[in-house]
């Protein structure tokens, strides 16, 4: 199975009109991950040079997820779903075949 970043941006390619907002710990460091049409990039630290290199390693341990509406304005964001657990993020992805 590909790795939950690669998910998460297929997710996105599936749902283009949705911004997911992942809050993670990586090595006990919080980061926000926005993920967008297929692709990633950290909020809060640098951003891997390679697209094709998901911003949202294997080891990190998501603690949330928000659904925002595209196109996305962190002065004023629309939220479909706030808060979602991995769990929760796993029913959609089934959803749209991932």
């Amino acid at each position: 199975m590909n790795s939950i970043g690669k998910r998460l941006e297929q997710y996105t390619i599936k749902r283009p009109q949705e911004v997911l907002l992942v809050t993670v710990a990586i090595a006990d460091e919080q980061d926000k991950i926005a993920v967008f049409k297929g692709f990633s990039s950290s909020l809060m630290r640098s951003t891997p040079f390679d697209a094709d290199v998901p911003a949202l390693p294997d080891e990190a341990n998501i603690l949330s997820i928000d659904r925002i509406a595209s196109p996305y304005n962190p002065e004023s964001p629309r939220y479909i779903q706030q808060g979602i657990s991995w769990e929760a993020m796993q029913t959609l992805l089934s959803e749209v075949g991932l």
